[in-house]
């Protein structure tokens, strides 16, 4: 088991959470930030997260926008796909074609899609209460806060466990430094197909938001299995 993470001092996220209440106008932000947060003591085990993905039409975050969103509630315990949720949305801009290649969501695909101002109230019902747990946060953060900017004028903050960053401290511990390079051993890919594989967890189609959310939940539960104690607090764990 992994004692600590390789991680800055736990942010105080109902701290952050009880600011932004005296600030945010948007009612929808609003009931979010008042669903409030577990007790940063709350043990892994007793949380319910909340795995999600966006695939986008590019990684810039200045042009590019939201396509689609997976959302799958979950514990360490029981993944509840019965309240999984995907939204197609239609982006700002044309789809270009590398991206329709990578998504596989085509023209026609958001021709009658809602725009995301039209959906995002039913993304925070989602998040509300939970643990946001994605598989490399800068994506999620970083467009969920322009695309509420863009539409409404708030951004929004939200604690998140990242599979990604979790995956990078454990290959760091287990094969980084001089001794095991010396020997030829070196961290292993990150991504998110190769983070599961090392779990035994069967390979799925990439870049498909459910799916790919479905994946990530079920990483973060082989990355405690397997490294961590569950009676773990989430303060030492969400950034």
């Amino acid at each position: 088991m992994l004692k600590k993470l390789l991680s800055p001092p736990s942010i105080d996220w109902p701290g952050k959470f009880e600011q932004r209440l005296k600030t945010t106008e948007h009612e929808g932000l609003r009931q979010y930030y008042m669903g409030g947060l577990p007790d940063p003591d709350t043990p892994l085990a007793e949380i319910e997260f909340l795995a999600m993905d966006f695939e986008t039409t590019g990684l810039n975050v200045d042009k590019d926008d939201i396509v689609s969103i997976g959302t799958v509630p979950f514990n360490l315990r029981r993944i509840f796909l019965n309240r999984a949720k995907h939204w197609t949305v239609r982006p700002r801009e044309q789809l270009a074609e590398e991206s329709v290649i990578i998504h596989g969501i085509t023209h026609s695909d958001i021709l009658d899609a809602p725009d995301f101002s039209a959906i995002f109230e039913q993304v925070l019902q989602q998040m509300t209460g939970k643990i946001m747990v994605v598989h490399y946060q800068e994506i999620e953060r970083r467009f969920l806060e322009r695309a509420l900017i863009n539409r409404i004028r708030q951004g929004i903050e939200f604690p998140v466990i990242d599979t990604m960053a979790l995956e990078t401290d454990i290959q760091n511990r287990q094969h980084g430094g001089l001794l095991n390079r010396l020997k030829g051993d070196k961290p292993g890919s990150v991504r998110l197909g190769q983070s599961r594989s090392r779990y035994g967890l069967p390979s799925y189609p990439p870049h498909n938001a459910l799916t790919d959310a479905i994946a990530t939940a079920e990483l973060l539960q082989a990355q405690v299995a397997h490294h961590f104690d569950p009676s773990r607090p989430i303060k030492d764990f969400w950034q």
